[in-house]
């Protein structure tokens, strides 16, 4: 069995953490009476197998991203390549580029990400992970931002029909000498409906409510409250993604 892409390593406990929670707090806000309000929409496709073994996926989302990549999957071997735009806040939209590679089997697997900033002409971002993944437990490990952060992370499901499962990761910065553990858990209440919390050590709590309204049509809204600051107000988050 091929060990999957660079991207899949730690990402079953990303999707419990952070997937559909970032409309809260990565996008850029709406300017006017309503700051605490992000958007975005998001819109996927992939074309399985052109060639015997590789893959196009095509993906923007609005108003922060676009990106075309190429992906090869064989025993042992997972390869991808991508070519893209990324928002920048003063120059509009900056030209990027990657490629990932992961070698190892879908039981333990090893792989990096090399980004390259095509304006600069110099790389941008160098990542390493491990992955181990078995029908119990998921865990990885991953060094990223030039090896100063130090990432590990676990996923354990509880009830696959329900999609009950629970994930932790513990986050190191080196230069700060802080880290981070983030808990957090998901349930589908109905089979076409998602709900998911976690908490972190910085005293931040969310939650994300995602409905699928119509075949592969996603809404998902989302909010962040953070503990530790008495004045703070919560921050509330609506995506719509379409998802192949």
């Amino acid at each position: 069995m091929n060990p999957g892409l660079y991207f899949s390593i730690g990402r079953k406990a990303r999707d419990v953490l952070y997937k559909d929670y970032g409309q809260a707090q990565q996008h850029q806000p709406l300017q006017g009476r309503y700051q605490s309000y992000d958007w975005s929409f998001n819109l996927s496709c992939q074309l399985e197998e052109v060639l015997p073994g590789l893959n196009t996926v095509f993906s923007v989302l609005i108003p922060d991203s676009g990106k075309v990549q190429l992906q090869y999957l064989r025993d042992y071997v997972g390869f991808s390549a991508g070519l893209g735009l990324k928002a920048n806040s003063r120059r509009g939209f900056d030209p990027i580029a990657n490629i990932s590679g992961v070698i190892g089997s879908n039981f333990i697997s090893i792989g990096a990400d090399v980004g390259l900033d095509v304006t600069k002409q110099k790389l941008d971002e160098f990542s390493a992970g491990l992955s181990l993944n078995s029908a119990f437990l998921v865990a990885s490990l991953t060094m990223s931002d030039d090896f100063d952060s130090l990432k590990a992370s676990v996923y354990h499901p509880l009830n696959p029909p329900t999609r009950t499962a629970i994930a932790a990761e513990l986050k190191h910065s080196m230069s700060d000498e802080a880290s981070t553990l983030t808990l957090g858990a998901q349930h589908a209440l109905l089979p076409f409906t998602l709900v998911k919390a976690r908490m972190n050590t910085d005293g931040k709590v969310s939650g994300v409510l995602r409905q699928e309204i119509w075949q592969k049509l996603y809404v998902s809204v989302s909010g962040e409250l953070d503990l530790r600051d008495r004045n703070s107000i919560p921050r509330i988050g609506l995506s719509m993604a379409v998802k192949h």
